[in-house]
């Protein structure tokens, strides 16, 4: 549910391994685009279900979440997923009786702080801001109910997702592209291709457990901004110093997360051979096919 970058990716993988795939959208006028991607629409406002998405539940087999959760927290009990929240209450067998895997898309941010260390799916979650604190309660959330249910789920915490027309070569062509320098600061990455990768894999296996689905190369992001303007031929931005950098609350907290994301779970146990290992093979490869427009 949510066909949004991520999704659109996930489903069409899907739809080219021959299944039938339905995906979830709050703008109507988009159904068009999603059934060129042989992605069959249904509206879904994020709060209640209609009759068409409770059929589609009912016939379902395989569940991807790849909605947010809000960013907002609350001090009360409610459930915080959308998905589950629009079930009041049922069991999600009651709403999907054919159901036999689960995926939810989260992200390495429920990791916190870790000053540059590797890190792996065995490091406990200690989320620093309010959005993967949310995200950590959503994962919790399906655990539990994936587990009344008795099927398998996986998690798929990502790290900063990019590909067609979204990715450091449009940024550049864009003129938005700025060179933020914070000493030690490193960020991994994932292109959206791979995301689809690994959920078909992980599909496919009925996998269960935790999973970073993300690069082999933790990088500083001023190398990325640098490496595609290279590749374009234009001279990059210059370093700005982090400390005095202009920057929002949501843009400077992301900065205080700085860790290394091994991928080495989803090789052994999704079979995941990452297409795009690192920014500079997946960039230039963009470029060469022009993929990078989108």
């Amino acid at each position: 549910m949510g066909a949004g970058f991520s999704g659109r990716f996930i489903a069409h993988a899907f739809a080219r391994d021959g299944a039938r795939v339905i995906g979830t959208t709050r703008d109507p006028d988009r159904f068009s685009e999603l059934q060129a991607l042989e992605i069959e629409p249904v509206f879904f406002d994020g709060s209640t279900l209609n009759d068409a998405l409770r059929t589609q539940l009912s016939m379902c087999s395989h569940l991807i979440i790849s909605i947010a959760p809000p960013r907002q927290e609350k001090d009360d009990h409610d459930v915080v997923d959308p998905v589950l929240r629009s079930f009041a209450g049922a069991r999600l067998k009651e709403m999907a009786p054919n159901l036999r895997w689960v995926c939810y898309l989260s992200t390495v941010g429920v990791y916190g702080n870790h000053d540059g260390a590797w890190i792996d799916e065995a490091t406990p979650a200690k989320p620093v801001s309010e959005r993967s604190r949310q995200r950590v309660r959503t994962e919790n959330e399906w655990r539990k109910v994936a587990a009344v249910a008795g099927v398998p789920l996986s998690i798929f915490r990502l790290s900063g997702i990019y590909g067609p027309g979204r990715n450091a070569l449009m940024s550049a062509q864009k003129g938005k592209a700025r060179r933020l320098v914070k000493h030690g600061q490193v960020f991994n990455r994932i292109h959206v291709s791979d995301i689809a990768t690994a959920t078909l894999s992980a599909a496919q296996r009925h996998a269960s457990g935790t999973f970073n689905v993300t690069d082999n190369e933790p990088a500083p992001p001023q190398d990325v901004v640098a490496f595609a303007h290279e590749l374009m031929g234009k001279e990059p931005p210059p370093e700005i110093d982090f400390d005095t950098a202009e920057l929002s609350p949501m843009a400077r907290s992301f900065y205080g997360e700085n860790k290394r994301v091994s991928n080495a779970k989803s090789k052994t146990e999704l079979a995941m051979t990452y297409a795009f290992p690192n920014y500079r093979e997946a960039l230039s490869q963009m470029w060469k096919d022009g993929s990078w427009r989108g």
